[in-house]
């Protein structure tokens, strides 16, 4: 029998997951979608972004996915996917990347090795994109 958790799914499959749930997306305000998968307790968890008319209240797609995941009694996130579908093809590579705050919810329930893809810019390890993160444990 093959441990579920050992198992990690092709990177495309995870970033294929993220462009779907991108789809999802509440963003009446910004018109950018952006889809995010989470592979954790052997298996897919999507988050999308949801804005809010008090865009501080707005939070991101790879805090609804992990979050979607620690309900579901995930302990650690394995790998990460995040798709900006609605960016333009000539977007730097920084217009495309976790926000800080989602940088530090991942740094809570991930590896440092812990890989991030993200669409269009390529394969990081969490340690990567953020480096020196604040940890109390």
């Amino acid at each position: 029998m093959v441990d579920a958790h050992a198992f990690t799914p092709p990177l495309d499959a995870l970033l294929e997951a993220a462009r779907e749930a991108s789809r999802l997306a509440y963003c009446p305000y910004s018109n950018f979608h952006v889809g995010a998968a989470i592979w954790a307790k052997g298996q897919i968890f999507s988050g999308a972004n949801i804005e809010n008319a008090s865009y501080g209240l707005t939070v991101c797609a790879e805090r609804t996915a992990t979050f979607a995941a620690i309900l579901a009694g995930a302990v650690e996130i394995e790998a990460v996917a995040v798709s900006c579908v609605d960016a333009p093809a000539d977007s730097e590579p920084s217009h495309l990347m976790p926000c800080g705050a989602c940088r530090q919810v991942l740094a809570e329930f991930a590896r440092p090795e812990t890989p991030i893809v993200v669409d269009r810019v390529g394969t990081f390890t969490l340690a990567e994109i953020m480096p020196m993160a604040f940890r109390l444990r």
